[in-house]
């Protein structure tokens, strides 16, 4: 049951986002063209993964290779109550959640886009990449549009923070 709940609960957050992003979660996924130079400078690290979900392990490992610190891992069932205590809206969530130091990652965020979050500091609670786009880091495919990276708290969830 909990299973169910948890795949419409991602089924609802883009359906047509998901149904492309699954079938690019089962293809292959390069993500040397998402690595940075240097890593991620934080302290602590943790990825909160939905169930079963393949591509949030290959988001984990990509991500593994761009920071200086160990990453936690933790799969939970309750997806919809994390993503709720970090303030995340249900239009702006993706299969896995990222707590770096004070920062909230959600979804498969590029690790140049996080490096420059983290070396501007600026007030906001954290930013988001909706859905599981093709292309992006952890996911198969190819990128065919510009990626939008949203603003998570500050007063100003829902602004842009970037576009790639």
């Amino acid at each position: 049951m909990e299973r169910a709940v948890t795949r419409r609960e991602l089924l609802r957050v883009g359906a047509t986002t998901v149904a492309l992003g699954t079938a690019g979660c089962l293809g292959s996924s390069s993500g040397d063209e998402w690595d940075i130079e240097g890593t991620l400078a934080v302290t602590n690290a943790q990825q909160y993964s939905s169930p079963g979900c393949s591509c949030c392990g290959k988001y984990a490992s990509y991500l593994r290779e761009q920071l200086d610190t160990t990453l936690g891992e933790t799969e939970t069932e309750d997806v919809t109550d994390l993503k709720r205590q970090h303030g995340i809206p249900s239009d702006l969530q993706s299969c896995h959640t990222l707590v770096l130091d004070e920062y909230v990652v959600e979804g498969h965020v590029p690790a140049e886009v996080i490096a420059t979050m983290l070396e501007e500091e600026p007030a906001i609670d954290g930013i988001a990449l909706p859905g599981m786009p093709a292309g992006s880091p952890g996911m198969g495919g190819t990128k065919s549009d510009t990626f939008t990276v949203y603003k998570l708290g500050g007063g100003k969830t829902g602004d842009v923070y970037t576009e790639i």
